[in-house]
């Protein structure tokens, strides 16, 4: 079994073991593996798909769908938590992603790319040319990052959608960060919300 990705191992170590979980952008199935291994009742929805070819081969119950469109067919509070890892900046509105998470799960865990990192912030300015780093490790043309969000733009939408923050995390190079700067210092953000 591989080692989980820093942001879906915190992920996994925070839901209640037996949840009811939707994964969104559910990629390889990594963490859904992961969640169903500690008893979670698990679904996924993945655009890919490649992925959900390979998720169904490993018994996962994973459809192919586009979550910009089809998160509006779950009924309300379907689950206990829904997950967005990595999917966020790809979405067509997060804003309306955001509002969708927090009706179909009691709790939402959204992760996503800090664009706001020092990193991206000196290749950008000093280098003059959209950066190419270990978070964002695509070029502009080839990306599917179509919105650049910031720890910052994030607690403003959650705080714009009246959804409280409850759990918050960082990494940088694959190690958990403090809060302390994290809009600078931070690669990766983590949030775990609920509505108010």
């Amino acid at each position: 079994m591989a080692e989980l990705r820093s942001d879906l191992a915190v992920i996994a170590d925070h839901v209640e073991p037996g949840s009811r979980v939707l994964d969104i952008g559910c990629g390889d199935g990594a963490l859904m593996g992961a969640l169903r291994r500690q008893g979670c009742d698990v679904r996924g929805i993945e655009i890919d798909g490649d992925c959900v070819e390979r998720c169904v081969s490993q018994g996962l119950s994973v459809v192919q769908g586009d979550a910009d469109r089809d998160l509006a067919d779950y009924p309300d509070r379907a689950f206990d938590y829904a997950i967005l890892s990595q999917t966020l900046q790809t979405a067509a509105r997060p804003d309306r992603m955001l509002d969708q998470l927090l009706r179909v799960g009691g709790r939402a865990i959204v992760s996503f790319p800090n664009f706001a990192h020092w990193r991206t912030r000196a290749e950008l300015m000093f280098g003059g040319r959209m950066p190419v780093t270990n978070a964002l490790p695509v070029s502009w043309y080839a990306t599917d990052n179509i919105h650049h969000v910031t720890v910052r733009d994030f607690r403003d939408l959650a705080r714009e959608k009246q959804a409280r923050i409850e759990r918050e995390w960082f990494f940088s190079a694959g190690r958990s960060i403090g809060r302390r700067g994290a809009n600078l210092r931070a690669e990766f953000a983590v949030f775990e919300l609920s509505q108010r």
